[in-house]
């Protein structure tokens, strides 16, 4: 357990919790004394998250759910009430990626990519922004290169991105003058398992090397470098930063080759 605990006594929610960045950021937040609301689609894997967090002397619980249903979000953030009195963060980890033409992507397929990416982050951000309020906390999102980047046969993935920049920005105003702050994170290629579970690259390790020479540090991120960002901005030291997007991705948003 980290000596620095900047969230001793608040209370994170993160969705996204049983994989990838949301498991490294809901780590990353316990670390430092948060209590943790692990949120996510497969139970197993976050009472295994949640079992890890409390190992290392944490508090937390998890809720099964889908965010892209009101109801699910509406108990995850009745959940951090009832366990831990109240809400501090918000981290929406939570997310999807299609692949395919414009002429390939169906209505449905359009649908799952758009209300998981974003609808989801509206409705939990709505629900949970009161009790954030009474807390003076924060939200940040888990957004892409892709939303500044346009890349081909990813449409619906791109478009979702960018939307949810703009949705950052907007929420950032209309929240800021209750001391709620909003912000987003832009990642490029990071391990994760986003592309593998969608089957949207076919080779994935060879995917991962090509991704070396597409960002130009050389390499790709791991979650855990996602998670310390989002941590950071989330914290009082970024007590000052709202309605920001910030680039995390080897100078891959740079460079215009695929």
């Amino acid at each position: 357990m980290s000596n620095h605990k900047r969230f001793a006594s608040k209370c994170a929610l993160v969705t996204g919790a049983s994989s990838g960045i949301g498991r490294a950021t809901a780590r990353r937040l316990a670390e430092e004394g948060a209590d943790v609301v692990a949120v996510g689609r497969r139970l197993e894997r976050l009472e295994e998250v949640v079992r890890e967090l409390k190992s290392s002397g944490a508090r937390a619980v998890a809720v099964a759910g889908d965010v892209r249903e009101a109801a699910v979000c509406d108990r995850a953030v009745t959940t951090a009430i009832e366990h831990f009195g109240g809400l501090d963060s918000l981290v929406h980890a939570a997310g999807v990626i299609g692949s395919g033409s414009l002429a390939d992507t169906t209505s449905d397929e359009w649908d799952r990519v758009m209300d998981s990416n974003l609808k989801s982050i509206f409705l939990l951000t709505r629900r949970a922004a009161p009790e954030l309020a009474k807390r003076r906390g924060a939200i940040v999102s888990i957004s892409s290169v892709a939303s500044i980047r346009p890349y081909a046969n990813l449409t619906p993935y791109c478009v979702s991105k960018a939307a949810l920049d703009m949705f950052t920005k907007c929420a950032a105003l209309e929240y800021a003058p209750a001391g709620v702050r909003v912000n987003a994170v832009n990642p490029g290629v990071v391990v994760t398992e986003l592309h593998t579970v969608a089957n949207a690259v076919p080779d994935y390790p060879g995917f991962l090397e090509h991704s070396k020479s597409t960002h130009p540090l050389g390499r790709v991120g791991a979650p855990e470098e996602i998670a310390a960002l989002v941590v950071y901005l989330l914290s009082e030291e970024a007590g000052w930063i709202t309605g920001a997007t910030y680039s995390i991705d080897g100078g891959r948003a740079l460079v215009s080759a695929r």
